[in-house]
């Protein structure tokens, strides 16, 4: 097809849309080629650009012809506008996976628990180990803090039967779990500290803690909305107070204002009175 030929005679901008079927359905049947030899070309700028267009670019391309300038002749954008609309459609699957880019984020606990627990550490001079002791908060997030914390090391194999297990076979690792009464209970550096800095309690004497703890924060915020209402009622009182007094006071004005009227009557009558 000798499109030089065709551009002899152009066409209006209103006959693009419709001109375009034409182009598009060579594109379609393999008249006009789009992919050779595995590259991207435009068939209708053959020896003017590049032939080894990525799709992006190539649609770019397209698109960009299709909307040009007045330079452009009807023709060219009608057959870009189909080449524009033959890779949307029949080449979508040449567009290229754009890969995200992954930035590692700095693990960096929220604020609320930043301090969730300190380090307290001590040296075993009897199989050159060093102990350290993590104390999580004494409420119910630190309890399921430190549950978490024990779960992690029983995940890997690394939990308080793993670290009996070690004694009789030992390596170099690390080994966690919570402390508990035989823990609190035991000789050394570990129990003292235990027995010294911490205390023996159960989950439901936690949920009773945790449970007190929001009843007094329930209590002192009914305590604030009692006294609120206190001084709501309070000044509800003085204003109907003062209300009442400026009601007073216009109504004693309008009296006096009657009878200072009621009184210049009178006085206007009785002077013409005299008259007669």
């Amino acid at each position: 097809m000798d499109h030089s030929s065709e551009e002899e005679s152009d066409i209006s901008e209103s006959e693009i849309e419709d001109y375009k079927d034409k182009p598009l359905e060579d594109l379609r049947s393999g008249n006009l080629k789009v992919k050779v030899n595995g590259f991207l070309r435009c068939p209708f700028c053959a020896g003017k650009k590049k032939q080894d267009y990525k799709y992006k670019d190539l649609l770019q391309h397209a698109t960009g012809v299709s909307k040009g300038s007045a330079s452009r002749s009807g023709k060219q954008k009608a057959n870009h506008l189909a080449l524009a609309r033959y890779l949307e459609i029949e080449l979508a699957s040449e567009a290229e996976q754009t890969p995200q880019l992954v930035v590692p984020q700095p693990i960096k606990p929220p604020p609320e628990q930043q301090e969730l627990f300190s380090f307290c550490t001590f040296w075993n001079e009897e199989d050159h180990s060093t102990q350290a002791i993590i104390r999580f908060n004494r409420d119910w997030d630190g309890f399921m803090n430190a549950t978490r914390f024990e779960q992690l090391f029983d995940n890997a194999n690394r939990g308080k039967k793993d670290w009996k297990t070690r004694k009789t076979q030992p390596e170099s690792s690390i080994y966690g779990w919570r402390a508990r009464a035989d823990d609190h209970d035991s000789d050394g550096p570990i129990g003292e500290y235990i027995r010294r800095e911490g205390r023996l309690t159960t989950i439901s004497a936690i949920v009773q803690e945790s449970n007190e703890s929001r009843n007094t924060v329930v209590a002192h915020l009914a305590d604030k909305i009692d006294e609120a209402n206190k001084n709501l009622d309070k000044l509800h009182y003085n204003f109907n107070e003062k209300n009442m007094s400026l009601r007073r006071m216009l109504e004693e004005k309008d009296k006096l204002h009657y009878a200072f009227v009621e009184g210049m009557f009178l006085s206007i009558c009785e002077h013409r009175a005299s008259q007669y």
